[in-house]
Formats: structure tokens, C-alpha cells, sequence
């Protein structure tokens, strides 16, 4: 694609890098076909090549973002699936990054939209903060209908269909130290997982144990950044980055670091680009990089193990989703399988497996209408493997589709702790293996 910007412009390292990924778009339209908001809506707009035009002209012309670009921009799920299928190589991920912090600097939101947006960004990436958030929304629950009515109420209703109807205790399970180690590793204990379902971190601490793995939990390590991220808070994000990269390069240099395991895959893809992300940090670029280069999903840690089969091995059909940050955003697509297979199940993987659910960190939120029709397709093609039950890798995932199936969703960790001696998942009491 041919670029104009000027030689002034390509002095700000943002643009420069924009620039350079524009240029390697040939506008060949195959990112339409998996893109699923334009499968959706069906508007070239809202595909990444129509947002593409919208980003390169505002970027081109210094202008500040206008209400049609944030509305298309907005719409964008980040889902990543069309990286997957560009042929061209476009970083449409660091495009799109981009266009949402000049968004931010350069477009006063409505009101409403900028109360919710920051409401967001100050209690789900805080444990407590979101803790007595969901204990609210069970009271508030009843005004979702009423919410409904009102197009800047609606991401209100959204939150309070998707608090659960019970908050689960915090955990108490800390690391045991193996006799023999065969490896060292830090956990991401995370932000809204802990809250929502910390079993799967436990069912990871159990697992990782059984196979003499030392885990640690380095104190004071928080969000990695993502949720504010993605919502052009720039600042906040890299502030987010750099506390975490200082809590994981204390760590390392104490008693070294085989990987920075992560048991939710949208926190991985963000933590896998600190590098990138703090790139123009003197500071703090070398252990960023470091700790992106460490960073590993658990599955794609576990299969470097060379698991055994397990002595009782579970028989039954699972629906694989695989998380588009999973499969478009880290590149992993046959370890959770494998590792499943392993552990005898039978997986299934369902028809359009590459398009999303609709959960995309807060987009179930603020775009419910979207992500609802999405959750839809998804749950269609996953009930019609006729599996017994759903695994993915990701949180945000778990609770957007739980919403709108009655088969019970697991953690893909949490079948495999199970397989391998640990405890049968609560959601699969009823079933009988």
C-alpha cells in the first residue's frame, strides 16, 4: 500500500512504525473472509481492510480521531484472525494498538462512554476492586432489563448478565516445594481469573507439582496491562508492563526462571509483546524482552515435559475452543490437543474454530449486541460436535460461552490436573467418568 506521510511524521517513532506496516498491506481482501465483524455486519468498515483506510487517512493527515473511525475501531474484537490469514505478513495488531492510544489522545467520548471505560479500567484489573464489584451486581442484577432500554445503560446490563450468581472463596493453595526439581517457573496469578475461577491456577499448582516442577508466586506482580491496553490507555498499560517486568526480573535474577507460566491466554499475547511494547524504554526494553521470551502459555510449557500417559486416563468427547489469543495471537494450535488426547479424551473441534466468541476482553461488554450474535454462532458449532463438555484456555472465553450453552466449560489445565490425579472438575459432577 502506498503511504504520503511526511518526513516530519516519520520522526515519531508510532508513526514510523504504522507507516511501516501499512506499506506491506496489498488490500487483497482475504482478511474479510475471517474477520467476524465483518462476517457480521457485513460493512467493509468493519473489516480489518476497510479499518486499515480509515486508520491510514486519519494517521496520514495528523487528524484527530472523528466519530466514524472510533465507531469502526471500537467494533474491532482484536481477535487477530486475520494475521492469520494475511499472506502478506501485516501486523494489524500493532496498527490497531496504535490507532486506539491516538483514539484516546484525540477523541472525547460521550459522557456515559468514557464513565463506563474508566470504571472498567479501574476495578478489573484490581482483585478487590472486582471482588466487591460482582457482590454488587448480585444485588443490581433485576435492573439489567431495565439498563436494556437505554443504548449507554446497555454495557451496565452486559456486566450484570455476565457477574456470576456465586463468587467463588479466594484460594488458599500455595506452591510446595518438589525434592527434586526438574525446573523452576513463576505463575501469573492475574487479575480477573483469581476472582471468577481460581481453581484453574490451583489445578496448574497441583499439576506442575506432580511433575516436580518448583512454582513461584513473586509478591506484588499485578495486571499485566492488557484490559487498558486494548482500550488505548497507553500510559497505564506500560506502567502496568514495567511493574511486572521489574517484579519477574527480581525473580529471575534470584534464583533464575525456566518460564513465566500463564494459564490465560489473552494476558499471554500481551505479556509475549513487552518487548515490543517497551521497545523505546532504555530502561526498561532488555527485560522486557527478557521476560517476553520467557513467557509461556501452560500448555505449551507442559508439552516440553514429555508428559506420560496417565494411569486413568478420562474417556470422553470434548469440544476444543481454542482462544483466538491462543491460536491467531501465540501461534498455539496443537498442544492443548495433544496434551488432551494424551490424557484420553477424545477431542472434537468444532466448525469455524477461527472465529470468535464475542468475549475480547471488555467487547462483550461494551459492544453486547455484537458479541451476543457471536456467542451464538460459536455455542451453534460447538453443541453440534455433540461433545460432552467444552475445554478452551482462557477466561474470558469461559464465561461468554457459558452464558449461552447448558454444557459444562473447563479449563483445558483442569482436565488435564484431573486426568493425572487431581480432583474431578466441580462442572463435570454430573457426568460420569
Amino acid at each position: 500500500m502506498q503511504t504520503n506521510f511526511s518526513p516530519e511524521q516519520l520522526l515519531d517513532p508510532a508513526v514510523n512504525e504504522a507507516e511501516k506496516i501499512l506499506r506491506e498491506c496489498v488490500h487483497c481482501g482475504f482478511c474479510t473472509a475471517t474477520c467476524p465483524t465483518y462476517v457480521t455486519l457485513g460493512n467493509e468498515l468493519d473489516s480489518p481492510r476497510g479499518r486499515i483506510y480509515l486508520i491510514k487517512d486519519m494517521l496520514e493527515n495528523g487528524r484527530d480521531a472523528d466519530e466514524e473511525i472510533v465507531r469502526h475501531v471500537d467494533r474491532c474484537l482484536s481477535c487477530l484472525s486475520c494475521m492469520s490469514t494475511c499472506p502478506s505478513g501485516v501486523n494489524y495488531m500493532h496498527l490497531v494498538d496504535h490507532a486506539r492510544a491516538h483514539i484516546e489522545k484525540t477523541y472525547q467520548r460521550p459522557l456515559m462512554n468514557r464513565i463506563t471505560r474508566g470504571i472498567l479500567a479501574k476495578i478489573l484489573p484490581y482483585p478487590a476492586r472486582f471482588r466487591l464489584a460482582l457482590r454488587m451486581a448480585k444485588l443490581g442484577r433485576p435492573l439489567a432489563p431495565v439498563f436494556d432500554k437505554f443504548d449507554a445503560l446497555k454495557p451496565y446490563a452486559a456486566m450484570l448478565r455476565l457477574a456470576p450468581s456465586e463468587i467463588a472463596p479466594k484460594s488458599t493453595l500455595e506452591p510446595v516445594k518438589p525434592q527434586q526439581s526438574r525446573g523452576r517457573v513463576a505463575i501469573l496469578n492475574g487479575c480477573a481469573q483469581p476472582v471468577l475461577k481460581p481453581g484453574i491456577n490451583e489445578a496448574t499448582l497441583r499439576l506442575l507439582a506432580r511433575f516436580n516442577i518448583e512454582v513461584v508466586m513473586p509478591k506484588g506482580e499485578g495486571c499485566c496491562g492488557s484490559l487498558v491496553h486494548h482500550m488505548g490507555r497507553e500510559e497505564e498499560a506500560l506502567q502496568q508492563a514495567r511493574h511486572n517486568v521489574d517484579v519477574w526480573t527480581r525473580e529471575i535474577e534470584a534464583g533464575g526462571l525456566d518460564a513465566i507460566i500463564i494459564t490465560a491466554s489473552g494476558c499471554g499475547t500481551t505479556i509475549k509483546d513487552y518487548g515490543y511494547m517497551l521497545r523505546l524504554d532504555e530502561q526498561y526494553a532488555e527485560k522486557a524482552a527478557r521476560v517476553s521470551a520467557l513467557a509461556k502459555d501452560v500448555t505449551e510449557y507442559l508439552v516440553t515435559l514429555e508428559l506420560p500417559k496417565p494411569e486413568s486416563p478420562k474417556a470422553l468427547s470434548v469440544a476444543y475452543h481454542s482462544a483466538c489469543s491462543m491460536q491467531h495471537g501465540q501461534k498455539i494450535t496443537r498442544q492443548p490437543k495433544d496434551l488432551l488426547v494424551l490424557a484420553g479424551f477424545e477431542v472434537r473441534e468444532p466448525l469455524e474454530g477461527h472465529l470468535c466468541c464475542g468475549s475480547a476482553g471488555t467487547y462483550n461488554i461494551m459492544q453486547p449486541e455484537i458479541a451476543a450474535k457471536l456467542r451464538t454462532r460459536k455455542v451453534g458449532n460447538i453443541e453440534a460436535t455433540g461433545a460432552a463438555l467444552i475445554a478452551t484456555g482462557n477466561i474470558g472465553c469461559m464465561t461468554q460461552i457459558a452464558g449461552g450453552t447448558g454444557l459444562p466449560i473447563v479449563h483445558t489445565v483442569e482436565l488435564l490436573d484431573w486426568a493425572y490425579g487431581g480432583p474431578k472438575p466441580v462442572e463435570l459432577s454430573a457426568l460420569a467418568a
